[in-house]
């Protein structure tokens, strides 16, 4: 790797220049003002598949929508004399490779030339296009997802206020899935819903856009003008594919299917309310028989306004950067020094101010923004910690919170690996909590991905600890490394006997079995100096610290540690 190009010193020889930069590792280029190559290391040559690339003019190398931006870039340092950057492709043996170019000035034997150095940004490109598709599309059927049906619902309208036609939406929902998963286990009801998806998406024009929703449930975004009797047709010809059997593991299955249609603008003007009608009219469908189409009446009931309306703003929000993450203090407790850091996550709405999670999260649960806010939540708390330990100068610890959705999410591991690779932090400073009832759901699955987790060097938690209902064989047969006693056994210490009988025993069978305890929810004095007495190392509550912003995090970190704090001041700093 070469230094930044504002930093290579002047030669007052090219060859001396040139065997420099021959065997950089990034591709290098000296350029004539004029744009055009007076050399190219070997590297760069490679990437060309030429042998020489003297005197061809760089900008023209590059993909037609970069070479605008990379003659402006040039230009811009040529005028001002200041280093600049830019991104731009080029093809490379039948791939696109992206680079990073940094373009300077410099003199070589009494004139001006260029010097750009490129960075090979391809696998960073690669990171980025798989976490846009993953946060866009469904894991199981690769079909877009809530996300990206709003954005096409969006497109749609104002194509339809354009050339003056309406569309149509159709929720479609499958009569008999849920049979099939009690009946025939996961794996044949997701072999189900691939053949299902492929079937609508063989039935629609190309200018449809077919979308899973969640569970058993599809959308279609129908553009077009329809009366009444074309969508009778239309949602015809999708029920009477999905009505033919499944051939699935030598079973032969009949699911049907049932159809709500919403019209625009007739019915609604924006995307959220639209999908809200269309699943009203599938209600509707259901309720008077399935196997049938309804298009949406006034008359049918559907989603509260309110759910609607916040659900809609979610979506926004998310477009509009409005969700923050706040880091509450891990403390020691007899020190009261700071070991790490457990992620928040906020939502800052422009009206409505700080909306709390225990709204917003169960309805992200339901339609899937979960996985994409959870991904983003995941990486952005692994590269702060890199900086709170700059700050720190010493090595701390994150907690990030899984959410059931997120843990069955088949691309949940590699969400993971993106988010330790991206960052550079150490598995074992990343820890990942975990609600007893997640485990729960499925044993089997969870002991599989929990294993793979910790081969990652990732520490688990279990989160909440004591109000769930696993048993305690699975802290045996699980890789935990951390319990969070729940704030409920916290509250009334150390006055409740029960409570205190509670958290003795859990630091005892911690103890036996090398875990680390956390006890959360710590307000009073008299509650951490209980937990401490007892051999609980590490606390977290509103005594040490209420969640806070990264920048008031920063500041305590440079300016005192939590160890030379009293407990007032250390309620002042999480304020």
């Amino acid at each position: 790797m070469l230094p930044s190009p504002s930093t290579v010193p002047l030669r007052d020889s090219k060859n001396d220049m040139d065997s420099l930069l021959e065997e950089a590792g990034d591709i290098v280029f000296r350029l004539q003002l004029s744009g055009h190559i007076e050399y190219a290391n070997r590297r760069a040559c490679l990437m060309a598949e030429m042998p020489s690339l003297y005197g061809q003019l760089l900008p023209a190398l590059a993909y037609d929508p970069d070479q605008a931006p990379l003659r402006a870039a040039l230009a811009d340092v040529q005028q001002t004399g200041v280093a600049g950057r830019v991104e731009a492709r080029f093809r490379s043996h039948e791939t696109d490779i992206w680079f990073e170019l940094r373009i300077s000035l410099f003199a070589i034997e009494g004139r001006q030339e260029f010097l750009v150095i490129g960075r090979d940004l391809t696998a960073q490109h690669a990171t980025e296009e798989r976490l846009r598709h993953m946060a866009t599309h469904d894991a199981l059927t690769e079909l877009p997802n809530r996300l990206l049906l709003a954005d096409r619902i969006r497109m749609t309208i104002a194509q339809a206020r354009r050339s003056g036609q309406g569309f149509a939406v159709a929720s479609i929902g499958l009569d008999a899935f849920k049979k099939v998963n009690d009946g025939l286990g996961h794996p044949v009801g997701d072999a189900v819903l691939r053949m299902a998806a492929a079937r609508l998406r063989k039935t629609l024009r190309d200018s449809d856009t077919l979308a899973r929703v969640g569970g058993d449930e599809f959308v279609a975004v129908l553009p077009g003008t329809y009366t009444e009797a074309q969508i009778k047709l239309v949602t015809g010809r999708l029920l009477a594919t999905l009505q033919a059997p499944f051939e699935i593991e030598g079973h032969t299955i009949y699911i049907g299917a049932s159809a709500g249609v919403a019209v625009y603008p007739q019915h609604a003007e924006d995307e959220v309310r639209l999908v809200a009608m269309a699943d009203a009219a599938l209600s509707r469908a259901k309720i008077t028989g399935k196997a049938r189409a309804v298009v949406y009446n006034p008359q049918h009931s559907g989603p509260p306004e309110h759910d609607i309306s916040l659900e809609a703003a979610m979506f926004s929000a998310v477009r509009e950067g409005e969700f923050l993450l706040y880091y509450q203090p891990i403390v020691d407790a007899r020190t009261r020094e700071i070991e790490g850091f457990e992620t928040l996550m906020r939502w800052k709405h422009p009206t409505l101010g700080m909306v709390p999670p225990a709204r917003f999260v169960p309805i992200a649960e339901t339609n899937g923004l979960i996985n994409l806010l959870g991904a983003w939540a995941l990486k952005s708390a692994c590269v702060q910690l890199k900086q709170f330990q700059e700050v720190a100068k010493r090595n701390l610890y994150i907690s990030v919170n899984i959410s059931p959705r997120q843990f069955r999410n088949d691309k949940f591991l590699d969400v993971l690996d993106d988010a330790i690779a991206f960052s550079g932090l150490p598995g074992e400073q990343l820890v990942l909590e975990i609600t007893e009832g997640t485990l729960m759901i499925d044993p089997a699955h969870a002991e599989t991905i929990l294993t793979k987790m910790a081969e990652r060097k990732a520490r688990i938690a279990i989160d909440d600890f004591g109000t769930g209902y696993s048993s305690l064989a699975y802290l045996k047969r699980f890789p935990i490394s951390v319990l969070k006693i729940d704030r409920a056994f916290i509250r009334d210490l150390p006055g409740s006997q029960k409570d205190g009988a509670i958290c003795n025993a859990v630091l005892d069978l911690a103890k036996h079995l090398d875990l680390s305890v956390v006890a959360e929810g710590v307000e009073t004095d008299e509650q951490l100096a209980y937990m401490a007495q007892r051999g609980c190392k590490y606390i977290q509550g509103y005594l040490t610290g209420k969640p806070m912003a990264a920048a008031t995090a920063i500041a305590a970190l440079n300016e005192r540690t939590y160890a030379n704090l009293m407990p007032g001041e250390l309620r002042q700093v999480g304020a």
